[in-house]
């Protein structure tokens, strides 16, 4: 079964940091071969809360998924938004 970084975000205040973190965090994303399937975007809020951003990574399993999650280059890119971003970011497996 596939692996999911889904990663729903709850407020950004700093678009910079935002954009900083990006760039690393696609180079973890390539390096554990993941293919985003959802980065941003148009939405709707059919029900709760209407999030700033939605990220989906697909990865070849759920074990890759956390690979990338835990990785020295991926906890890099995460340090950017210690305190410029709330999100929701859990890893699900799946079809």
């Amino acid at each position: 079964m596939k692996g999911y970084v889904v990663c729903v975000y709850k407020s950004i205040k700093n678009e910079e940091k935002l954009k900083e973190y990006a760039v690393k965090a696609r180079t973890a994303v390539e390096k554990y071969k993941g293919k985003f399937l959802i980065r941003g975007g148009k939405a709707i809020a059919n029900e709760g809360d209407k999030s700033p951003r939605t990220v989906v990574i697909e990865f070849l399993s759920f074990d890759e998924a956390n690979l990338f999650y835990n990785s020295k280059e991926y906890q890099q890119a995460h340090a950017i938004l210690q305190g410029y971003a709330v999100r929701h970011h859990q890893t699900v497996e799946g079809y």
